[in-house]
């Protein structure tokens, strides 16, 4: 009987030591750095079907990493993305000062190829790259920057149906997810848009 009291005790102990234990403090959620604070960043967008995630995305990412983001289109009316965001531009893109900004981001998308011939986007590549900003451009739009002359020379990558368009401009095409030559960042499509984001703000921490 004393030996089966004994027993009991010893189990109670035992039961109160284990329930008693403290659960693990849960870590605290990441908080992002805002490593680019004071950063500025231009993003070129189509009046209608830019590629929702890549905008999205890239916006989101340096924006919680403290960089200020400005908008610019075509048409100040409420640009439509091909899965259906919309967004109210900020500016138009005739009175863009590329000064004012530490990178210019062209937005792919379907949408993008009005800016393939079109002067005002050639001329804001030509002076991001004159005044030594961050040239950045996923999907379809590095196309526009070749057409803008500002590839040749460089590495590049794009989605594949305009890689002719980047050969054609002088760039090297390597296919890659992200490129990035100097101060110019290209991208393969909306699959690479975190990474990106990435690179843009690897860049901009550098400057």
């Amino acid at each position: 009987m004393k030996r089966l009291s004994l027993l009991i005790i010893l189990l109670l102990i035992l039961g109160s030591s284990a329930c008693g234990k403290a659960a693990p403090t849960p870590k605290p959620e990441a908080v992002t750095a805002p490593t680019l604070k004071g950063k500025s960043v231009l993003m070129i967008i189509a009046s209608r079907d830019f590629r929702d995630e890549e905008y999205q995305k890239t916006r989101q990412f340096l924006e919680a990493r403290g960089a200020a983001i400005a908008v610019a289109s075509s048409s100040l009316d409420v640009a439509k993305g091909m899965l259906g965001a919309q967004v109210k531009p900020d500016l138009l893109l005739k009175d863009v000062a590329v000064g004012d900004y530490n990178a210019i981001v062209f937005i792919g998308g379907m949408g993008a190829q009005e800016y393939l011939n079109n002067p005002t986007a050639h001329a804001l590549a030509r002076q991001a790259v004159e005044k030594g900003k961050i040239l950045a451009a996923i999907c379809l739009a590095p196309a526009t920057l070749a057409r803008a002359g500002v590839l040749a020379g460089k590495r590049a990558t794009a989605f594949p149906s305009v890689a002719q368009e980047l050969k054609a401009g002088g760039a090297t095409y390597t296919g890659a997810t992200v490129e990035r030559d100097g101060l110019i960042i290209t991208a393969k499509g909306p699959e690479a848009s975190e990474a990106f984001a990435q690179e843009i703000a690897r860049a901009l921490e550098e400057r």
